[in-house]
């Protein structure tokens, strides 16, 4: 655990106000449903965060990245919560931040969306009695600090997720999983940027491709409601996964073994993780088995369930513990 301070420079009203937030890991695409789709997981980031008078600023960082991370005001939680501040036309109080970060870094399971609805509900709780964030202006917010919203949207709401952005801005749809899919995350050693596995795609794809897509899409939403045995064919994809192989092979090389042997295994979000939708927890085991044998690179295995609450914040009188 490390710490940075800067020295105070004014004094804020809401010194002493603490929240705990708490903020499910995700995995976006799910195989056809590219920017669109995405699952929360119960592994989780935690953060705390206490207000002290304006111009102070105190973070640690324990866990996940904890050796990368910045502890000044470009940490991106940091940043989340001057945005959220900002767009509530209100000044950012003193922060001291203790963030407790399981959520693998550069993996594929949204750890930058976690760390920006982590910021994004920390402000709402610090603000509240003052200043009302519900959830379109959170969503709205997270997207504008993303870039997209298919990380943010199951991260603050939880569930299966669609999300899209219209004329009115980011929107979502949340959806209950059907109890017999039992997720499987497989986590590799290495890491990928997010920036360089979206530089690997087209900027267009043939028709027969998007139809195929489309087909896949639709039938995914089937598949993860309704009828888990349908998730292999649900799970097929032609838009991004193809493009982005030759950047993370070991990746690759998984996912086509576990398809061959009748898996639903998906890249998860830009990789170079693997997500496989079971379709029981018997056959989650026989895919981590699986996982375990055909392959030299070394792959953690995580048993997962379906986080259906998303985001969650607690609120602490001044003082209390």
């Amino acid at each position: 655990m490390t710490a940075a301070v800067v020295p105070a420079s004014g004094s804020s009203a809401l010194a002493g106000r603490r929240v705990v937030v708490r903020v499910p890991a995700t995995s976006a695409n799910l195989g056809p449903g590219f920017d669109t789709l995405g699952l929360a997981l119960s592994l989780y980031d935690e953060l705390d965060v206490t207000a002290l008078p304006e111009g102070q600023l105190e973070i640690e960082v324990e866990g996940a990245g904890a050796a990368d991370v910045p502890r000044d005001a470009s940490h991106l939680v940091v940043r989340a919560i001057a945005y959220a501040y900002e767009s509530a036309g209100r000044r950012m109080p003193g922060l001291r931040l203790v963030a407790r970060n399981v959520i693998p870094h550069g993996r594929g399971l949204g750890s930058s969306g976690a760390a920006v609805v982590s910021g994004l509900l920390a402000a709402r709780g610090l603000l509240e009695g003052d200043v009302e964030l519900g959830p379109d202006a959170l969503l709205r917010l997270a997207t504008e600090l993303e870039g997209h919203p298919d990380n943010v949207a199951p991260a603050l709401f939880g569930g299966l997720t669609i999300a899209w952005v219209d004329d009115g801005g980011p929107q979502h749809k949340k959806l209950l999983v059907h109890r017999g899919v039992s997720p499987l995350v497989l986590v590799p050693e290495f890491t990928m940027s997010t920036k360089l596995a979206r530089s690997l795609q087209p900027t267009q794809v043939p028709r027969e491709d998007a139809v195929f897509n489309v087909s896949r899409s639709a039938l995914l939403i089937a598949a993860l409601t309704q009828s888990p045995e349908l998730l292999q064919a649900a799970t097929e994809d032609k838009l991004h996964q193809n493009y982005r192989a030759s950047a993370m092979p070991e990746t690759d090389g998984l996912v086509r073994a576990l398809r061959a042997q009748g898996f639903a295994a998906v890249v998860s979000g830009a990789g170079p993780s693997v997500l496989v939708l079971a379709d029981g927890p018997g056959r989650r085991l026989e895919a981590a088995a699986l996982a375990a044998a055909v392959t030299d690179t070394p792959w953690e295995a995580l048993m997962l369930a379906v986080d259906f609450k998303g985001g969650t914040v607690r609120e602490y009188a001044e003082g209390s513990t």
